[in-house]
């Protein structure tokens, strides 16, 4: 069984992406393994990064289930930064995404209040 999971995000260009998730995030990345990948820890053994992978940049889909859905995204929100679609679903769990400048998708979700 996995004990530590990371979760990659491709990016075109790392120096002009770094900014918008670090207001995404909160606070600047937890650490840089180089100059090309930045990493958050946004829970105990688990990371999402991006890296400068023009390749693969814009295709990434990530969901992180959070325990406090609406104070994340006000947060969020007040760091300029808005959902572009929130879905809520048979149980009362709540998606919302939102997308960097190149289309790469990074949800949250949970219980919505």
């Amino acid at each position: 069984m996995a004990q530590d999971l990371f979760v990659g995000i491709p990016v075109t260009d790392y120096a002009a992406s770094l900014p918008w998730y670090e207001r995404f995030f909160g606070r600047e990345p937890s650490f840089f393994p180089n100059d090309i990948e930045a990493v958050w820890e946004v829970a105990e053994h688990r990371y999402v990064y991006i890296v400068q992978k023009q390749e693969r940049a814009g295709n990434a889909l990530v969901l992180v289930f959070v325990g406090d859905l609406d104070d994340r995204v006000a947060e969020i929100a007040r760091r300029g930064i808005e959902p572009t679609a929130r879905e809520t679903y048979e149980g009362g769990v709540t998606k919302v995404t939102y997308r960097d400048a190149e289309g790469n998708e990074i949800s949250l979700g949970g219980a919505s209040g």
